[in-house]
């Protein structure tokens, strides 16, 4: 493959639903299973609100991961009024032809209660599915590092886990990588996430998350430090390519300056290709092209 007119000096990733399996598949799962109007909780969360939400409180490490936590988690996602809000919201999608049903039921903006959403075992679940490394995202990673042209990072709204905390079914939780077994060449590989880039921001760290600016521009200015270092030139704004799976979050890395790839939920080999144009070189085996 010849290189591209322009590649990235930088290479800034998400994880949840781009290097490993997205958290959003198991939310996805557990609507499904109960009954709950697709997206509703993801639209609770992001309601937030962006001081106070439960959510928003964890991932910029301000609140401890406790019994206390999950309980806030609970009430964020049972607010009456978020739930009228989405409610009405679906009310409008099914009046322009596109309706989603409870129970077989048509929404029509009115509704039952809130639905009663076990935010411990939904958050355990969400947590776990993320362990996973993703087919095609994570090989394309390992390839980009091999090639020594970049600087990799990361930037992810995360969680700190207390030491030695337990899952919801009481099992001792751990951030471990779940590699695929052999004959994967993979298989061997080291199950620290961070050990794939050259920094790692994580937001419970540093104290902000993704979509706030600051996020974009501390991790340009941390990567740009470790290119001087290796001598790849300057990181810069528009020198940096960042892929991500959430909307807001590109929205505003774009109005930061950034160049971006959106990774659709289940559709992260698209997302390999579009990498694999950017960056100039070749990414995907011929195997996963078919």
């Amino acid at each position: 493959m010849s290189a591209s007119s322009n590649p990235p000096t930088a290479i800034l990733f998400d994880i949840g639903g781009v290097v490993v399996i997205s958290p959003f598949q198991a939310i996805l799962d557990y609507e499904l299973e109960n009954k709950i109007p697709i997206g509703f909780i993801n639209f609770a969360i992001q309601k937030g609100p962006h001081d106070t939400g439960a959510w928003q409180l964890i991932e910029r490490g301000e609140v401890e991961l406790n019994d206390d936590w999950f309980a806030s988690f609970k009430k964020q996602l049972s607010k009456p009024e978020v739930w009228s809000e989405y409610l009405q919201k679906l009310s409008q999608h099914s009046a322009a032809g596109g309706g989603q049903a409870i129970d077989g039921r048509e929404i029509d903006g009115h509704g039952s209660g809130v639905p009663d959403i076990n935010a411990k075992k939904l958050f355990w679940r969400m947590m776990k599915i993320s362990r996973k490394t993703d087919p095609y995202m994570y090989p394309a990673l390992r390839k980009l590092k091999e090639s020594g042209r970049f600087i990799l990072g990361a930037f992810s709204n995360n969680v700190t886990f207390p030491s030695g905390i337990l899952d919801d079914e009481g099992k001792l939780f751990t951030k471990d990588l779940i590699h695929d077994p052999p004959p994967s060449p993979y298989a061997n590989d080291s199950k620290d996430i961070t050990t794939c880039f050259d920094i790692f921001l994580g937001s419970a760290a540093v104290g902000v998350r993704k979509p706030d600016p600051e996020a974009y521009k501390l991790s340009v200015r941390e990567m740009d430090k470790i290119a001087q270092i290796k001598g790849l030139g300057r990181v810069t704004t528009d020198s940096t390519l960042f892929l991500d799976d959430i909307g807001i979050n590109l929205k505003f890395a774009k109005k930061t300056g950034l160049r971006t790839i959106k990774v659709n939920l289940g559709k992260t080999k698209d997302a390999v290709k579009e990498l694999e144009s950017e960056a100039g070189i070749p990414l995907l085996d011929e195997k996963s092209k078919l």
